[in-house]
């Protein structure tokens, strides 16, 4: 079992920057092992995926809104990925999700993805 916690959600202006935080734990999995992911949902509307990262492969992926603006990295030795978010917009605003796999899956796939943190709010006002 892993358990994944995020951190580093808050209320920002309309082109303010965050940095989300998601630390992996438990079992013998390190973040480094596994295939890391955020995901997002705004009030009334369907989860969507955000960006991901595969170490194994130095991969990463992007939906085409956050392109240029959002960073998804990762510390193995911390057990932690980021999501560096600048250039925030209005319609940035919703809970964020990390979400974790054993192997490498459809990135942009949620139900493909074996654990999930409790999420994290980001809320951009303009």
């Amino acid at each position: 079992q892993v358990q994944l916690v995020e951190s580093g959600g808050d209320s920002v202006q309309a082109g303010g920057s965050l940095r989300l935080s998601c630390v992996a734990s438990g079992d013998a999995h390190s973040s480094s092992t596994l295939f890391m992911g955020w995901f997002r949902q705004a009030p009334g509307k369907e989860r969507e995926e955000v960006a991901a990262i595969w170490t194994r492969r130095g991969s990463s992926w992007y939906t085409d809104s956050v392109k240029g603006r959002f960073t998804i990295s990762q510390d193995t030795a911390k057990n932690t990925v980021y999501l560096q978010m600048n250039t925030l917009k209005p319609e940035d605003t919703a809970m964020y999700y990390c979400a974790a796999a054993p192997y490498e899956v459809p990135w942009d796939r949620a139900e493909f993805y074996e654990y999930w943190g409790q999420g994290t709010q980001v809320t951009v006002s303009s």
